[in-house]
């Protein structure tokens, strides 16, 4: 009986997600520019000779960014790189300032020439390739990732997306050469974990042969995972799930098994 490596085990699932590590690295950046992209949405375009060799091989990739706190230790928050430059040494995050916390006071706060410390990433994870379809969800602090991956997308993908935002005019634009559905649900009031499943199920396609990205609060994704899992009969393969932020705790990031 033959036994696969772990490596060639993972060549031959259609479903399996490919790690990369990086080397960790601490850069000091310094705001460049400053831009209102929606009520919910800021973003700030920052530069420094620290870029040069920046690295960032997923669209969903955190990097770790240390707001300073006065009288105290800096604060860890974790951020998805939007979009970066290395010959122009420069890169761009994108920050949702729905929420109060140090962040947020941070970035609405911020001017150009402040600077800024930031970490990582500690390491990428790649999603399958050649799908035939793809399905990325997610609820504000999901839509740097999602913009990220639309506009890295070829023109030989279908790609859906599900926003859930505050405002209708907290949707964005973003320029793509998918195939590509966006379909955004504003809040009224009810469960967010309801509110997507709902819209989920009308546009997730029958085949079952593709692939759902999503990240929302950590009860939210928890909820969609099951559903998609236990109700819509995806494999847990076919599904990365993470909970970018948890009610009532701040700076939590929590994967969703």
């Amino acid at each position: 009986m033959t036994t696969l490596s772990p490596e060639a085990a993972e060549a031959t699932d259609r479903w399996a997600l490919r790690r990369v590590r990086h080397e960790i690295r601490r850069r000091v950046l310094t705001v460049a520019a400053v831009e209102r992209l929606s009520p919910g949405m800021l973003r700030l375009a920052f530069a420094s000779p620290d870029l040069h060799d920046f690295v960032s091989a997923g669209f969903d990739d955190h990097i770790k960014l240390f707001f300073p706190v006065e009288g105290g230790e800096p604060v860890m928050r974790d951020y998805t790189p939007r979009s970066f430059d290395t010959a122009a040494a420069t890169l761009v995050i994108d920050f949702a300032v729905h929420e109060a916390g140090p962040a947020t006071a941070w970035a609405l706060s911020a001017k150009v020439g402040d600077t800024l410390n930031i970490g990582g990433p500690r390491g990428s994870v790649l999603l399958p390739e050649a799908l035939p379809w793809l399905v990325l969800i997610g609820d504000e602090t999901a839509l740097p990732a999602i913009g990220r991956r639309l506009e890295e997308a070829g023109a030989d993908e279908t790609i859906t997306t599900l926003g859930l935002v505050d405002a209708a005019d907290d949707a964005l634009a973003v320029e793509t050469k998918a195939a590509w559905t966006p379909h955004w649900l504003v809040r009224d009031g009810g469960d967010d974990a309801e509110t997507l499943i709902a819209a989920l199920d009308a546009v997730l396609p029958a085949d079952k042969e593709g692939f759902v990205w999503l990240a929302a609060e950590a009860r939210v994704a928890k909820a969609l995972r099951a559903h998609l899992v236990e109700v819509r009969g995806l494999s847990p393969k076919q599904i990365k799930a993470a909970g970018y932020w948890v009610r009532g705790a701040e700076g939590v990031h929590e994967r969703i098994e």
